[in-house]
């Protein structure tokens, strides 16, 4: 006979971890993690080399037979900071006209009118085909075509006092510049979903204004980043108005360099100019970026300020924190 006061099979205690004296079980903590990070050699390789590289071009530099006292002499000269508002000044001129000339052109391209869309095919042809250089030196030599500029009782002058080296670079320049945004201007039309016209036109609206106030607003997402790089080029651009006497950067660089035989230091100081202001003009396409952007994304990416802010003035963060 068994003792029944034996324990029988069910009040066997089961193996492992048992219940607490406070009648809870005891949880084991899982073992820990151990992230192995993934070596990469050739990072360390291309890093050495890069290094290597600048390295030697700046010792290059270094032991160059170049003057380095000229470049911080002319860097602020009268001449250079005249001839760095003249580049401007054309360039943003240039600029607006290529603007306003390629929305109207990239509109007639895309209208049902057979007779303005062939013309602004024509146009965009020319001038896309054909280089700026060229066309610089056809408008500064319009003179030997037309004699004198007569229209009518309003201006009458001759042609060689009305071509200056000035409104050449803005002619050769803007109508070169029109070609390429009519085709930006149209592929940022086309981006428009057909349903915002057709929407608009259900509510009334003209043609016209529904490209003002519906399709140009939304498109301006897809125009506005290719226009900032066409204002960046347009600024390099106008270096070739140096060949028709257009007394820009470079000309007066070249100048400059001619009677002082210091070419490389004079180039130098035009690199720097340059690059000062592409850089002011690509922190301003990048706000104008980021206000078109509305909309499009959900949050807003953060301005270079807000990085340099976050990162210094926040603090250092506790582990596991966001």
């Amino acid at each position: 006979m068994t003792d029944p006061t034996s324990p029988g099979p069910a009040d066997k205690q089961p193996a492992g971890p048992g219940p607490s004296k406070s009648g809870t079980a005891t949880a084991v903590p899982p073992e820990a993690i151990r992230a192995i990070p993934v070596r990469h050699p050739l990072r360390w390789v291309s890093a050495a080399v890069v290094l290597a590289l600048l390295g030697l071009l700046v010792y290059a530099f270094a032991n160059a037979d170049i003057e380095w006292g000229d470049v911080p002499e002319y860097l602020f000269a009268d001449r250079v900071i005249e001839a760095a508002g003249k580049t401007l000044l054309v360039t943003v001129l240039a600029m607006l006209l290529g603007v306003v000339l390629g929305i109207v052109l990239a509109i007639m391209r895309l209208s049902d009118n057979p007779v303005t869309s062939a013309f602004a095919n024509l146009y965009i042809w020319f001038f896309r085909g054909t280089p700026v250089l060229l066309q610089l030196l056809l408008w500064y030599n319009l003179g030997l075509v037309f004699q004198t500029l007569n229209l009518g009782p309003f201006y009458k002058n001759e042609m060689t006092d009305v071509m200056t080296p000035f409104m050449a670079a803005l002619l050769g320049l803007g109508l070169n510049e029109a070609a390429y945004m009519a085709e930006i201007v149209r592929a940022g039309i086309q981006s428009v979903d057909e349903g915002q016209t057709e929407a608009s036109h259900a509510l009334g609206m003209s043609q016209g204004k529904t490209m003002r106030r519906i399709v140009l607003p939304q498109a301006m997402r897809v125009i506005v980043p290719p226009t900032g790089n066409e204002f960046i080029n347009m600024l390099k651009t106008s270096s070739l108005a140096m060949v028709i006497q257009y007394t820009e950067l470079t000309f007066v660089a070249t100048e400059i360099s001619t009677t002082r035989l210091n070419p490389m230091e004079m180039y130098i100081v035009v690199a720097i100019w340059y690059l000062a202001m592409t850089s002011v003009f690509s922190v301003i396409q990048y706000y104008i970026e980021r206000h078109y952007a509305k909309g499009s994304v959900r949050q807003l990416p953060p301005t270079p300020w807000q990085k340099i802010r976050r990162s210094v003035f926040s603090g250092p963060r506790l582990m596991g924190t966001r």
